[in-house]
């Protein structure tokens, strides 16, 4: 282990501390403090079940190996993992008491059994005989009902029963189809008790026959790090991916328990006989008296009057029509002039929209080719290429069916796009294609002309209103030949192709990002990097850094979460300067910048500087050539290292600290909002007729500026 790294998962959990500290915040309205509750709360989930679960599955295969930055075996890890999470559950606790403390003072009210009226209490045991007991699955566990298989992260109610002079177990899984919480009728005001609450409460009703002794909530967290790739998942030569991954998302419902959480303490012969059955230990056992699930946040907001919601949430933040892009005129007219970049979620997706549409009609249009990775539940991107598929265009889509969490959304969308008469390629058989790029080839007047699309995020429509994101729309024949290239390369499975101005993971970025922090080196102290990306562990990356900063280069990045190097160590990594923004949106743009002035060097890209991305992901850097686009990307990764309002400087002993301020307080988001407003208004009237009057203001009273 070295001084100037840390371990991965660890850094996570701070990272995640940060979005709980959201929660915390006073200047964060009610509302949304609410939902990064529940967003720590889904993300800690995910942790434990895929690297809590990875870490169970090195520890099977390989116990002795050791974690390069941190030196530590599996079973050490997950000893520091288990020991820096119980803290955070007492966080939790109490982030989520005060938030209903605080509701309370508006009469947002989540109510416990004991606190409901008569009425109340009538109106949910009605609910409870009519909606939720025809649809129960209670079960008895004795020797002639074998333990049940308790399904991931799905709540349930156990009892511990007496039955003829012996203690059995009793459980009753709380149905997925129920919602969380059911609300109450008030006249005034919003009441509100959990389903699970319910279920805990009629429990004896259920097992009318039995004493019941003890009971609690509780759900079971199991290991979903599956690889499709694994041994268990070797097929008949017959069987396409498709079914595949089907087969793989049924595995993942079965896979070991790496977590157990409880509502409450109970009796120790009940424990015992839980953690021997799963089986799990005591350290994977967390009790807490938030409830087990936050999701219900986000629906409390439309419940609420439209000036109670607006004073609890942030306010209402319509993407902007991106300055510089004609409404109404042809953006393939638009792009053929000058690049243009979309920088979400400021600016609408509805350029790039806009172009697929008219691609799909276009008659010089002769193709689109595209890679996905996510999309939303609703797109209007498969739309258009559907569209365009049935318009005789040749429509060619490389979808990533192993986006994690997201694969049977992709599997329909394939099938749909399919259907359409689009040319459908999946993945290679050992990397995922993250990359976003898309090229859109057109004959105009006997010449064949490119209209080439890279981004940092997902092709999601959703999500570009919620994650900072560039992406970068040009005719540049350069970037056009490359992208030609790269989609003949995947189509036949060349993951080594040479490219004069891509780069492209896993052959050339990493080796091209290294040679460049070489000449960085060169200059000395005259060298200058700059990065915003999620996560940094990729170790041959840390050790160009550290070099870097010991030959003087002055280094400043923008890392969101995991950040495996520890900057500011004398002698080491001191010329290093790293801050994580977390805030309203998430950051997830990735912009590469090496050196300053003319000779400065920038990308875009879909990478982090990870090894997963660098080595084992087909992935994508695209060179900023315009001079406009650059200085745009300048402005954003200027505003993100002069945040003093939600980044959070990474000290040299792993902690976190609030960035040092300059004069005045800088919100990047906040600013980047701003501006892409005004920029809206300046277009005239009829780029901002729907936008609601006062929003800049009001996103400053909010904060306090």
């Amino acid at each position: 282990m070295s001084k100037y790294t840390q371990n991965r998962e660890l850094s996570w959990l701070a990272f995640n501390e940060r979005v709980l500290a959201e929660a915390a915040d006073e200047s964060v309205p009610i509302l949304e403090r609410l939902k990064f509750a529940s967003i720590f709360t889904s993300n800690l989930d995910e942790f434990f079940m895929i690297r809590v679960g990875s870490l169970f599955d090195l520890m099977g295969v390989e116990p002795e190996r050791r974690d390069s930055r941190s030196g530590m075996t599996p079973a050490e890890q997950l000893r520091a993992i288990y020991s820096a999470v119980r803290p955070l559950y007492r966080a939790r606790e109490a982030v989520c008491a005060g938030l209903e403390r605080l509701l309370r003072r508006y009469n947002i009210c989540r109510l416990s059994w004991r606190e409901l009226s008569d009425k109340e209490r009538k109106f949910c045991q009605r609910y409870f005989r009519a909606e939720m007991e025809p649809i129960l699955s209670p079960q008895i566990v004795d020797t002639h009902h074998p333990f049940p298989h308790l399904r991931n992260n799905v709540l349930h109610v156990g009892a511990w029963v007496k039955y003829r002079s012996r203690d059995v177990l009793g459980v009753i899984p709380l149905p997925e189809a129920l919602p969380s919480v059911l609300y109450l009728p008030a006249e005034e005001g919003l009441r509100y008790i959990h389903t699970e609450e319910i279920l805990y409460r009629m429990c004896e009703e259920v097992f009318s026959n039995y004493e019941v002794r003890g009971k609690c909530v509780f759900r079971v967290t199991r290991n979903a790090d599956i690889n499709p790739e694994d041994e268990a998942f070797d097929l008949d030569g017959n069987e396409d991916f498709r079914k595949k991954m089907r087969k793989m998302l049924r595995q993942r419902t079965r896979l070991a328990p790496v977590r157990l959480e409880l509502s409450e303490r109970i009796g120790a012969d009940f424990l015992d006989y839980l953690k021997k059955r799963l089986p799990v230990t005591d350290e994977q056992i967390y009790f807490t008296g938030a409830p087990l699930r936050l999701d219900y946040a986000f629906s409390l907001a439309g419940k609420l009057p439209e000036g109670l919601r607006r004073e609890l949430t942030y306010p209402a933040f319509r993407p902007c029509r991106a300055a510089g892009i004609r409404s109404g005129e042809s953006m393939i007219r638009q792009i053929s002039r000058a690049d243009r970049l979309l920088s979400f979620p400021f600016e609408s997706m509805e350029p790039f929209l806009s172009l697929l549409k008219e691609a799909g009609s276009d008659p010089d249009v002769i193709s689109i080719k595209i890679t996905i990775y996510r999309l939303a539940s609703k797109a209007k991107l498969v739309d258009y290429l559907c569209a365009a598929a049935e318009n005789g265009k040749d429509v060619t889509v490389f979808i990533e069916l192993r986006a994690r969490f997201d694969e049977q959304n992709n599997i329909d969308w394939s099938e749909r796009l399919e259907d359409a008469g689009c040319t459908v390629l999946y993945g290679f058989e050992n990397f995922k294609i993250h990359s976003k790029i898309c090229l859109i080839t057109r004959r105009e007047r006997g010449q064949i002309k490119y209209i080439t699309q890279v981004g940092t995020g997902n092709y999601n429509e959703k999500t570009a209103a919620q994650y900072t994101d560039v992406s970068l729309m040009t005719a540049d024949e350069r970037i056009g030949r490359d992208a030609v290239e790269f989609f003949k390369n995947m189509s036949i499975g060349e993951l080594n192709g040479e490219y004069e101005h891509l780069l492209v993971a896993p052959h050339s970025l990493k080796q091209t990002l290294l040679r460049l922090m070489d000449a960085e080196i060169a200059r000395g102290p005259l060298g200058r990097m700059r990065f915003k990306i999620n996560s940094l562990t990729d170790t041959d990356i840390i050790e160009k850094l550290r070099e870097a900063s010991r030959a003087g280069v002055r280094i400043d990045m923008v890392v969101r979460g995991i950040c495996c190097l520890l900057p500011g160590i004398p002698g080491e990594t001191e010329n290093i300067r790293v801050v994580s923004i977390v805030g309203r949106y998430l950051e997830h743009s990735r912009i590469y910048c090496f050196g300053e002035g003319e000779g400065e060097r920038m990308y875009i890209s879909s990478a982090d500087f990870m090894t997963r991305n660098t080595q084992r992901r087909v992935e994508t850097a695209c060179p900023i050539y315009d001079a406009a686009v650059r200085a745009r990307l300048r402005e954003i990764m200027d505003l993100c290292l002069a945040d003093n309002v939600k980044a959070r400087e990474l000290r040299p002993d792993g902690s976190y600290v609030p960035a040092a301020g300059g004069a005045g307080r800088v919100d990047a988001q906040l600013v980047q909002s701003e501006r892409a407003l005004a920029a809206e208004a300046a277009a005239g009237p009829a780029a901002a007729e729907k936008r609601a009057p006062g929003v800049i203001s009001r996103l400053k009273r909010l904060l306090g500026q």
